[in-house]
């Protein structure tokens, strides 16, 4: 396909979304099954220009003066793409396959586009209902934190000591010029360009072996700040598919115990066999069963017990760019309730002295910091550890990580712009004992 082609192809996805109101994934498939002539280079350059699209949706209506389909991705071409008018306009040519050709309009507003005026919601492609939480969390900040959300993300690996280390996965993965992250002792990265297709890392070698995972540094951070270690009781009370317990198992070095559940037992469905790929043995899963507790045997035994809390999902949104615009105050609601469930769940399993592990991936107070406070309040038997002794878990690194990353009272706050990873929330509470 050309790629005046690609971005007629593009502008169909985006208004198939836009009707349907489904997630991109789902309208991206199901495009290429309807236009099975595209080749795989021609479906990532059109998934890569629909995702980058959602992620500049509010800034390129703005800029365009409406929010069709076609003025999102002509908007997007130039904020994101950097695109000139000229090379935009040999694009929209009205040739076959190609878009109708820029009307005047199109073209002046393509030439004067600027977010100068533009309030912060809009400049940070963030949903206006959001701006007084970005406000309270970022300030005067927030526009430039809302734009590196809604930025392209790396592929991020966990590399499993459990059977490798870095620098052996990384010769492994040669062909994709694996960088190590900044800040997790035990990542890599690797960096994907716009139309290039994401590399197959699950059909490598390396990952068949269970020598790494794919997984967010920043979720790898979470991981390493709960501190879980060797010989310990754990509890990942949210397991989900399982990626921060595997995290949790290599660093406790395959010994003492960790206990894995989710309230969903749907959500538990791929860990058993990611759990033998990479070659973890100190795992017990436990299936949820209606109404019944299925840990109350476990009762004042456990050292830590790790929530990675149900959240809005707002520190991802680089990933999934689509749902921040699907994203309503009825859902936050919700995943506030479910994080005070999660909370005082993990309480009467601590021994004295017990810790939670406290984790978001979203960047709102709402559910970060105000949760914490109210914790505390229900909870008076139970104080925050301080950032100095959480972060201490990444040696020589932590005293230049918490300089980087935005610390409170109540934990430490990950964001795009601040430490290049997804954003992530992390508190450390410890019962006193």
């Amino acid at each position: 396909m050309i790629a005046a082609a690609r971005i007629s192809g593009a502008i169909e996805v985006l208004a198939d979304i836009e009707i349907k109101r489904r997630p991109a994934a789902d309208a991206l498939k199901e495009w290429g099954q309807m236009h099975r002539f595209a080749g795989s280079g021609d479906r990532a350059a059109i998934a890569g220009l629909v995702y980058d699209a959602l992620r500049r949706r509010a800034s390129a209506a703005y800029v365009m003066g409406e929010s069709t389909p076609r003025a999102v991705l002509l908007g997007m071409l130039r904020l994101e793409r950097d695109l000139h008018v000229d090379a935009i306009g040999r694009l929209f040519d009205g040739s076959r396959f190609a878009p109708t050709p820029l009307t005047e309009d199109e073209t002046a507003r393509l030439a004067a586009a600027s977010l100068a005026d533009a309030p912060p919601h809009i400049a940070g492609d963030y949903p206006d209902w959001l701006d007084a939480s970005f406000a309270t969390m970022f300030g005067e900040a927030r526009t430039e934190e809302g734009a590196a959300l809604a930025s392209r993300a790396p592929l991020d690996l966990r590399v499993n000591l459990i059977k490798s280390d870095r620098e052996r996965a990384s010769a492994e993965l040669g062909e994709y010029n694996a960088e190590d992250t900044s800040w997790s002792p035990v990542g890599l990265r690797i960096r994907v360009a716009p139309d290039a297709k994401s590399p197959a890392i699950q059909s490598d070698p390396a990952f068949i072996k269970g020598h790494v995972e794919i997984q967010d540094e920043g979720s790898q951070l979470a991981a390493l700040l709960s501190g879980a270690r060797p010989g310990e009781q754990v509890v990942d009370l949210c397991a989900g598919a399982g990626g921060k317990t595997l995290a949790l198992a290599a660093m406790m070095e395959n010994s003492g115990q960790l206990y894995a559940t989710d309230s969903d037992k749907r959500r538990l469905a791929p860990i058993h066999a990611r759990l033998e790929r990479a070659g973890i043995r100190n795992v017990q899963v436990r299936t949820p069963r209606g109404t019944v507790e299925i840990l109350d045997d476990l009762f004042g035994k456990i050292d830590l017990v790790l929530i990675d809390a149900p959240c809005t999902g707002t520190g991802s949104w680089r990933r999934n760019p689509d749902a921040k615009w699907r994203l309503r105050p009825g859902a936050l609601e919700i995943r506030l309730r479910d994080q005070v469930v999660a909370l005082d769940r993990a309480v009467p399993l601590l021994k004295p002295g017990g810790r939670i592990a406290y984790v978001t991936c979203s960047v709102l107070d709402e559910e970060n910091g105000a949760q914490i406070r109210e914790f505390l309040v229900r909870h008076p038997e139970f104080y925050v550890e301080k950032p100095e002794q959480v972060a201490s878990a990444l040696g020589d690194r932590g005293y230049l990580f918490l300089r980087t990353a935005l610390i409170s009272e109540q934990g430490i706050l990950m964001t795009p712009r601040r430490t290049g990873t997804d954003g992530f929330f992390v508190c450390l509470l410890r019962r006193d004992g």
